[in-house]
């Protein structure tokens, strides 16, 4: 009988404040991951966990590995940080109600994608024109 209830609760849906807090807290815990991952590559960068490359370069080659390491690191820390940007602006658009909405289409994005995505700006169908665009245009 327990198991009926647990079922017939699952299928309920959320109220809106219900759904709002949870995309909130996957918001913040996404957030708080990359943070968490961010402070770490900046820790290696300072550390100069690279330094025992630097130390043991003999030629070229060693120092394309050491730019290109030094390189990828920087990248990572781009991508953390626009994330970050793109988790505050989906916390903001909470706030004011208007999150998961398409900004090109103005549809509602689907739950699944925001559950993957939980800062796209976009739904399927229109993340889809622009790729195609973006491809075209290449």
């Amino acid at each position: 009988m327990t198991k009926k209830k647990s079922k017939k609760k699952e299928t309920q849906k959320e109220s809106p404040e219900e759904r709002k807090a949870q995309l909130q807290k996957l918001l913040i815990t996404k957030r708080e991951e990359l943070l968490k991952e961010a402070k770490e590559e900046i820790g290696r960068l300072v550390r100069g966990e690279n330094k025992e490359l630097v130390e043991t370069a003999l030629d070229d080659g060693d120092w394309s590995v050491i730019d290109l390491a030094e390189d990828l690191n920087l990248r990572k820390l781009t991508i953390h940080k626009e994330n970050l940007n793109k988790i505050d602006e989906a916390l903001r658009k909470i706030d004011e109600g208007t999150y998961g909405i398409c900004e090109d289409c103005g549809t509602e994005i689907d739950e699944e994608r925001l559950k993957v995505i939980p800062f796209a700006i976009y739904c399927v169908d229109c993340m889809e024109q622009r790729e195609k665009l973006e491809e075209m245009e290449r």
